[in-house]
């Protein structure tokens, strides 16, 4: 019998060498372990490093990046893919065929059959440029959602710099409120106006005191969505250290389209393209039938005039080849290329899309900081000036209470206006780098602005 298998090692021998090499995906160590996640154990590392103290922006876009529960999911389909790759290299299994003829031991017929499938019309090629360029992507969707955290983080912070500043200033409004109220107090006690300008003192003071309850649950509330990004739903941080009275700094034109073209939403839609014309390469390989190379060896009793009896082995080469009458891959080529067509509208649209959605961010931009700029050059030393001077008037006796009043108003609805254009030019300034994908550890640009009046 030995020699019966000869012709089997021989076709063994024959197999590719790259079908003996395949690597094969390495399994995580914790992979069916009853311990937590890397990623959880993560988040709990990053919650006992976040600061009981000051938080800088930079500590926190390096916990939203370390601990974000977007990120990781976005890290395990990048893992899968590259074991897609190593599964579209595979070679065809070859197949062991035995066959028995006639079960009476004399006239027994045995037969054993390797048969290898050899893929034509680069089937196997088409497959691994498909599975790489879904890598590509996998890729390409990482780094965007990096981007997507880093700007939510950068907005975050601002808008908790922005709301600090808020109730700094609904404090002052209202310590500003309680001394009018006093000086109403002692003009009515000394006879020189009505109670009825105590009572609208008393009122403002009063307002000023809910501005000051919103402010603060407003603050609340923007830490708690700073701290979300790092999976921390009881923030740790007291405060977090910054320059609100900075604006974000304008992009070049040029810079914007350089930035376009290398747009994770438009990398992902180019990747596609390839992706769907490498499918197409692989559908049009499909209509080339592959063959089946067979070597075996048959086992065949003596024949009647034969001396002594004895088997005799021969020797069994086959070839196998479909024959495409029926089934040509037709339909599916077709649908093939429709997909690859579509795959290029989508990539003109997410570009025009991109385009005008970038415009937009980059005219909020321009408009949030032509507003603070006004606001700090013109409003902002004219409403304290003017402010300045009815206090001093009133408590001279010069001013009614009204205008001191007014003046007051005015000046605080300055400074919020300020707050707010410097918390939309933040905003804008991180819409943008979520739409170009700014992932760097570097933080935006900014423009020095005037500090906010007191």
């Amino acid at each position: 019998m030995r020699t019966l298998f000869v012709p089997l090692a021989v076709l063994a021998m024959a197999v590719p060498p790259a079908y003996s090499q395949q690597v094969t995906p390495s399994v995580p160590a914790s992979a069916g372990s009853s311990s937590a996640s890397p990623q959880a154990s993560s988040r709990a590392a990053t919650r006992t490093l976040e600061p009981a103290g000051p938080l800088t922006l930079r500590s926190a876009v390096a916990m939203a990046l370390r601990a974000n529960p977007g990120l990781a999911a976005a890290s395990r389909e990048q893992d899968a893919t590259e074991a897609a790759i190593v599964q579209a290299g595979a070679w065809p299994n070859p197949t062991l065929d035995a066959q028995l003829e006639d079960l009476r031991r004399d006239n027994r017929t045995t037969t054993l059959q390797l048969s290898q499938p050899i893929e034509l019309g680069g089937k196997r090629a088409a497959r691994v440029t498909a599975a790489e360029r879904a890598r590509d992507q996998a890729a390409s969707a990482l780094a965007g959602r990096r981007a997507e955290i880093r700007a939510a983080t950068v907005t975050a912070f601002f808008d908790v710099l922005t709301a600090q500043e808020r109730l700094r200033l609904a404090q002052d409004s209202v310590g500003l409120a309680q001394t009018a109220t006093r000086a109403a107090t002692n003009r009515v006690a000394a006879g020189k106006v009505s109670p009825l300008e105590e009572t609208r003192a008393r009122v403002a003071e009063a307002g000023a005191r809910v501005e000051l309850l919103q402010a603060e649950g407003t603050l609340r509330s923007a830490r708690q969505q700073l701290a979300a990004l790092w999976g921390n739903p009881d923030p740790r941080f007291t405060q977090v250290e910054g320059a609100v009275d900075q604006l974000p700094a304008m992009a070049a034109s040029q810079d914007l389209s350089v930035r376009i073209a290398a747009a994770p939403v438009v990398v992902q839609a180019r990747l596609e393209v390839e992706r769907r014309k490498a499918l197409s390469d692989l559908e049009q390989a499909k209509r080339i039938p592959d063959v089946t190379v067979s070597l075996g060896a048959k086992r065949v009793p003596a024949s009647d005039g034969e001396a002594g009896g004895s088997r005799r082995n021969q020797v069994v080469v086959g070839l196998s080849v479909p024959l495409p009458i029926f089934d040509t891959n037709r339909g599916n080529v077709a649908e093939a290329l429709s997909r690859e067509e579509k795959a290029r509208d989508d990539l003109a649209a997410a570009e025009l899309q991109l385009g005008t959605e970038v415009a937009q961010a980059t005219e909020r931009l321009r408009s949030a900081r032509a507003t603070a700029q006004t606001l700090q050059h013109d409003a902002l030393p004219g409403a304290e000036t003017a402010y300045k001077a009815a206090t001093k008037g009133f408590e001279l006796g010069k001013f009614s209470f009204l205008e001191a009043l007014d003046a007051q108003r005015t000046l605080f609805q300055v400074r919020a206006q300020y707050l707010l254009a410097l918390a939309d030019a933040h905003r804008a300034a991180g819409e943008l780098d979520r739409l170009l994908g700014n992932e760097g550890d570097d933080i935006s640009p900014v423009t020095p602005a005037a500090p906010v009046a007191r």
